[in-house]
């Protein structure tokens, strides 16, 4: 829902990072998998209760994944760029998640396994209409020029973000806000769907 804002806003500091990173000779893709690299580690802090540390990895990878993007422009986005962008971001969600089902499994699992099916609904109905989208050339500028056309919603990229720093900060609230974002997960599904069904029929 607030992509749009924070994208129009941080454009213009990630181009002057994303200069200097590219003069160095390192290219979007290898800051891609470092910030999955990074980002993963989450997944045994959390397993340690090891919370602020599991911030710090959360925050990392997000402002590489950011920053990311940035590069690709400079150097020219590619198919394979676009492929490890998205689906290393799915699988690092669902690690965050997973990673609270690991330290507390009595507590948090139903909540994590729910908000894990929620997310198989938001990335299933992004990713079905995105391949649909580029058959019939459709975009939507306002989020800039990705790899893959974004169909908007409550839950989009900034809702996920602060909900992953959340649940760092308040780590015996998890099953709750699971349960709150899942739920606002299954509304921006089925607000997909309907986008998706009138755009598409």
């Amino acid at each position: 829902m607030f992509d749009p804002f924070f994208i129009k806003h941080l454009k213009s500091p990630l181009r002057h990072l994303a200069k200097a990173i590219d003069a160095l000779g390192i290219t979007a893709n290898q800051l891609t998998i470092v910030g999955f690299i990074i980002g993963i580690l989450s997944l045994p802090a959390l397993y340690w209760h090891a919370y602020d540390l599991a911030l710090w990895c959360v925050i990392i990878n997000r402002l590489i994944d950011g920053l990311d993007g940035a590069v690709a422009r400079l150097q020219g986005p590619t198919d394979l760029g676009g492929y490890l962008d998205i689906t290393l971001d799915f699988i690092f969600y669902s690690a965050v998640v997973f990673g609270f089902a690991l330290a507390n499994p009595l507590d948090n699992s139903l909540a994590a396994a729910f908000l894990i099916f929620a997310f198989m609904g938001t990335g299933s109905s992004f990713l079905a209409f995105a391949i649909m989208a580029q058959k019939r050339n459709i975009e939507r500028l306002e989020y800039g020029h990705k790899s893959l056309y974004f169909l908007g919603g409550l839950a989009e990229g900034a809702e996920t973000i602060a909900f992953l720093v959340l649940i760092c900060l308040l780590p015996n609230y998890f099953s709750l806000l699971a349960y709150v974002f899942g739920s606002i997960c299954w509304l921006t599904t089925a607000t997909r769907l309907y986008a998706g069904y009138q755009t598409l029929r």
